[in-house]
């Protein structure tokens, strides 16, 4: 039996998805409830803060920025985030790792308490990653990524051969065995893959990399499935 909280992160999950205004009637056959019942889940998401325009006849529409709040998540969700956390406590440089537990702290402290303590007892764990000490620069990486700045690399090839490149990160890949850089080399003037255990320096330079990451994510994206078809 759907639970009520799940049935509302239904209901916003169906608005999100929707650019335009979507009537009380899709709704309720999209979630497969009566056209009384998503009155009274809009009206109850109004109250949680949701800000929601339209009325009965006319269609609703979600306006952009609210989040509900921890205590509405279902089982499965917070089961998700549990292992999700204590994944990048096992994976992640410290500074990741202690923000990964302070998020399920917050997260605990406005469940309630048979919530709370199934997030404390969760069953679920993440192995450990092999190498004992995550590499020092990750949070320099980690800030490059979210702020699009350019980062100097010292990178070390096969033979051990050291180059210094000017790379633009946009994302890092955690593989069962390694983890990899994928950023814009400017030496290359191509998309590059760079192995972390490679890396013997890395330092943002403060300059932000002339296009935007989303767009860099989405050619990247396109080169790898042409090299895939290929």
């Amino acid at each position: 039996m759907t639970t009520r909280a799940t049935r509302l992160l239904r209901m916003l999950d169906a608005l999100r998805q929707r650019r335009g205004p979507v009537r009380g009637a899709q709704l309720a056959e999209r979630l497969g409830v009566s056209l009384r019942t998503v009155y009274r889940d809009i009206e109850a998401l109004r109250a949680q803060g949701a800000r929601i325009d339209g009325d009965p006849g006319v269609g609703y529409r979600l306006r952009p920025g609210f989040v509900m709040p921890p205590l509405m998540f279902p089982a499965e969700e917070l089961e998700a985030l549990v292992l999700g956390a204590r994944w990048v406590v096992a994976h992640a440089d410290p500074e990741l790792a202690a923000a990964a537990g302070r998020a399920l702290d917050r997260i605990g402290g406005v469940l309630p308490g048979h919530l709370r303590l199934q997030l404390d007892t969760s069953g679920l764990f993440a192995p450990e990653w092999r190498p004992a000490q995550p590499e020092p620069w990750l949070p320099a990486l980690r800030r490059a990524i979210r702020d699009e700045h350019v980062v100097r690399l010292h990178y070390a090839d096969a033979e051990g051969r050291c180059t210094e490149r000017l790379v633009w990160p946009f994302a890092m890949a955690f593989l069962e065995d390694r983890r990899l850089i994928a950023a814009w080399c400017e030496l290359r003037g191509d998309f590059r893959h760079f192995r972390a255990d490679r890396v013997r320096a890395l330092e943002s330079t403060g300059r932000r990399y002339p296009e935007p990451r989303h767009r860099l994510l989405r050619r990247w994206e396109q080169e790898r499935l042409r090299h895939h078809e290929g």
